[in-house]
């Protein structure tokens, strides 16, 4: 029997939401960056923010586990989660700071076209992660896993694309290597989405 005296700490769902929603903001505020582009933007101010608060929402999680007897999920499940969730900001802030750092002077449509992907992702992560609490219905949570799988294939193409475009004609040297970084660390971002969509497929093959 799965019965226990003891209960189990259910507080970890709240995380894990709050968790994903900092990923959403994060990346619906480097969308609007894309956008509207600009070195003195406060959107740079307002992702550091995010992953400040971020990083503490994981910290409160792992320390959760460390203090919790009973857990809703395994362990090592919870961890992975909490990590692959970090992940995500910590991705999304890095390349924001890096375009800072190497100031670039303009967005492009790739970029732009990239960042809403990410955020299609994180917004379909989000409500996997909300639908964890009760998985009696896991046929619609896999279905948000089955979305950021697709989403992260779009990504894969948008990378593509957008390379092919940056070594065509005579290019710059110099902005071949930003751009590339650039693109490659925004697709890191919804690859990581993509690793969070298959620990949940796991989590729900335990649980579900």
């Amino acid at each position: 029997m799965g019965f226990s005296l003891i209960p189990k700490e259910e507080k970890f769902f709240d995380l894990f939401e709050t968790q994903a929603s900092h990923n959403v903001e994060a990346a619906k505020a480097f969308k609007e960056l894309a956008q509207k582009w600009s070195l003195e933007s406060p959107i740079f101010d307002k992702l550091r923010d995010i992953e400040h608060e971020a990083d503490i929402t994981t910290h409160e999680i792992i320390d959760k586990l460390n203090r919790t007897f009973v857990t809703p999920l395994d362990r090592e499940d919870i961890h992975e989660l909490a990590s692959e969730l970090d992940d995500v900001v910590d991705i999304i802030q890095s390349v924001s700071s890096r375009m800072q750092l190497y100031h670039v002077n303009h967005s492009s449509d790739d970029l732009v076209q990239m960042s809403d992907i990410l955020w299609q992702a994180t917004e379909n992560v989000r409500k996997a992660v909300g639908s964890l609490k009760d998985m009696s219905n896991s046929r619609r949570l896999l279905d948000y896993c089955i979305e950021i799988n697709r989403l992260e294939n779009a990504g894969d193409h948008g990378l593509q694309v957008a390379i092919s475009k940056l070594f065509s004609g005579q290019p710059d040297p110099l902005e071949v290597i930003k751009w590339k970084e650039i693109y490659e660390g925004l697709e890191a971002a919804t690859d990581k989405c993509e690793d969070i969509a298959n620990t949940i497929e796991g989590i729900v093959v335990k649980h579900g």
